[in-house]
């Protein structure tokens, strides 16, 4: 049974404030992943690593120089249609976990942040995976 919307509102409003766009259906997970170009996706969570670490961290990897095409999420344990369709369709044979991120270029998945990498772990140190991860697959050659 999904969690209550009232409870999570806030834990999406804290992507969704800082340009996050949100999935909620498997077709908005094929509209955006589906897309050419890079997209970096957050699988959102109710719990605390998620609350005290991987949502900081998104947010402080966004103001990095090299930025991904786009920036989406699920919510893991709400949107479950759109996560099972995610993991089922764009991070085959890549366990399921949440929270995590995943950056995908046209479509396939290139990095991936797990709940084990996050658990534990400063905001500071996730957002500087991130930002790797964006300075690796994102950023755009001048001409």
């Amino acid at each position: 049974m999904p969690y209550d919307p009232l409870l999570v509102k806030p834990m999406r409003e804290e992507l969704t404030r800082i340009g996050v766009a949100e999935m909620t259906t498997p077709a908005d997970v094929d509209a955006t992943i589906g897309k050419e170009g890079t997209t970096f996706v957050v699988i959102n969570s109710v719990c605390g690593c998620a609350a005290g670490s991987a949502r900081p961290a998104v947010a402080m990897a966004m103001k990095n120089e090299a930025l991904p095409d786009r920036v989406a999420t699920v919510f893991a344990g709400q949107d479950t249609e759109a996560t099972q369709h995610l993991r089922s369709k764009y991070l085959v044979n890549i366990p399921p976990s949440s929270p995590a991120m995943a950056l995908f270029q046209d479509g396939k998945p290139v990095a991936m942040i797990h709940r084990h990498h996050i658990e534990g772990r400063m905001p500071e140190t996730i957002a500087d995976a991130i930002k790797n991860m964006f300075d690796e697959f994102c950023a755009k050659e001048l001409a």
